[in-house]
This record gives C-alpha cells, structure tokens and sequence, in this order.
C-alpha cells in the first residue's frame, strides 16, 4: 500500500480519504513513535544531520497538505532509541487516524514506526503535559561478543557489584540540582529535577537501569550510568554519590556512557 493510494482513494474502504478535506476545527493529534535512533543525529531537527523529527514532519506535511511541526516529550539523542516517544501536532485535515496511521507507516523507513494516534485535548502537550519519563539503560557484562544486540546494549565486560550500584542509586533519588549530570552544552535553565525511581535489574549477565524522573537533563541518565559503573567496579565509594551531587561539579562526575544502550522506555500523564 503506498502514499498516494492512501492519499487520493485509490484503495477501497475502508482505507479511502480526501487529503484536502478541512475543517473549522483544529485537532490536536497524540502520537506514539517507536524507533532505533542509530543511524540518526537525535530527535531534534538539525541543519545538516538527519533527524527522526525531521523525517516525520516531512512526510505528514505531504500527507496533510499543510506544514507540521511536532512537539515531543523529549530531545533523545543521536543514537538513542525510543519504545515511547510522545509528540503532537495540530491539524485541520479530516483524515480518519487509523488511515493518517497507515498512510504515515507506508512511507517511514523501517526503523521508524508510528504505533498509535489519538485525538485529545487541546490543551495537551507533548512536552509539557506529561509528568515522568522512564529510560532503561542496558547492559552487557559476559565476555563473548554481542551480535544481535549490539546496536541496543552496551557492552562491559567486567565483574561488577550490583549492591555497590543499588546502594550508590539511591543516593540520585529525591529532589536535587543534578549540574554533576549535566552535559556542559545542555540548553535549560535550571538543573533541578526530581527522580522517582531507579530499578536495577539484572538477567544473567545483562544489567538494566531504569531511571525514572519528572525531567531529565541532557546527558543526565548517561552520565549517572557511568559514575554508578565506577561504583560497580569499585572505583567509587556508594556513599560519595552524596557529595558529588551536592558538588553540582561535571568533572567529578563518571564517564558519560555510551548511547546506543539508553531508551526511552515510557511516559506517564
């Protein structure tokens, strides 16, 4: 099925529409977008990278017959994966949404999905109206070399003590300013933020961390898996996750890690 069947009605029912039909009425469309963020620069559109934001908009534009501009519950980026990305857009098109669904699907590239759009409120906003996001950071400790999971998990082969980790994260939650986490480039303003929870999970020799936060800064949760390495290893005391974060010092902070093993796992409203 390609675009312009979907497009124009070249199909039968109940997957026929008119792409120019209008109407008073803006809607607000929510969806949710999957996708494997290695061969992109990030979410957000840059000038000379290609972007998933950028591949997005330029395919419902066609499909809407109006400029789209998406707004998106976070800026992941390049590398990083998304199970739940939330953005949305407004719109004047009458488009049925399992048709505005499959005619987006036909023609993304295979690492890009749309899974699900709805209409709400107007007052809804990807960015601003949920309150957490969940990341999961994967981790490959075993020795052998990965294949099939080497584009989604980051590979450390190294013993590391997983008490040491779990005492070490529970020092991040609460309400701080996390500077020590935050990329020296980060465009915000403030660097407080409240982080929920973070779960440590471990499955044979794969360790996932999931953070879960009402905000994250950028490089936040790469950063954070990096240091709770060194506490893993052993180079770094639990207890110092204290005082490195009362720090608000980068450079005290681990190595930011690597990040094609960081995904956007969830949102909740």
């Amino acid at each position: 099925m390609v675009l312009k069947d979907l497009c124009r009605g070249g199909v039968s029912p109940p997957f026929t529409f008119n792409r120019n039909a209008r109407s008073n009425i803006m809607r607000n469309l929510k969806l949710t977008v999957e996708y494997d963020g290695t061969n992109y620069c990030g979410w957000q559109k840059q000038k000379n990278s290609l972007s998933i934001q950028q591949l997005i908009e330029d395919n419902l534009s066609k499909i809407l017959d109006h400029k789209v501009n998406l707004k998106a519950t976070g800026r992941t980026d390049a590398g990083v994966h998304a199970k739940q990305q939330i953005v949305n857009l407004f719109t004047s098109s009458n488009i049925p949404l399992r048709n505005l669904k499959k005619a987006i699907n036909s023609v993304l590239p295979d690492d890009i999905a749309v899974k699900n759009i709805k209409q709400v409120s107007n007052d809804f906003d990807a960015q601003y109206s949920p309150k957490t996001k969940i990341y999961r950071y994967s981790i490959y400790t075993g020795k052998n070399k990965m294949v099939f999971d080497r584009k989604y998990v980051a590979h450390y082969p190294v013993s590391l003590d997983i008490n040491a980790i779990r005492h070490g994260a529970k020092y991040i939650i609460g309400k701080h300013d996390f500077s020590c986490f935050r990329s020296s480039n980060s465009p915000t303003k403030t660097s407080v933020r409240t982080v929920k929870k973070i779960d440590i999970k471990v499955k044979g020799d794969y360790l996932f961390i999931d953070i879960e936060a009402d905000g994250f800064l950028y490089n936040m949760v790469r950063i954070i898996v990096g240091t709770l390495l060194e506490v893993g290893r052993g180079k770094r005391n639990p207890s110092s996750m204290k005082e490195l974060i009362e720090s608000k010092k980068r450079t005290l902070a681990g190595q930011t890690a690597k990040a094609h093993g960081l995904c956007l796992l969830r949102v909740k409203y």
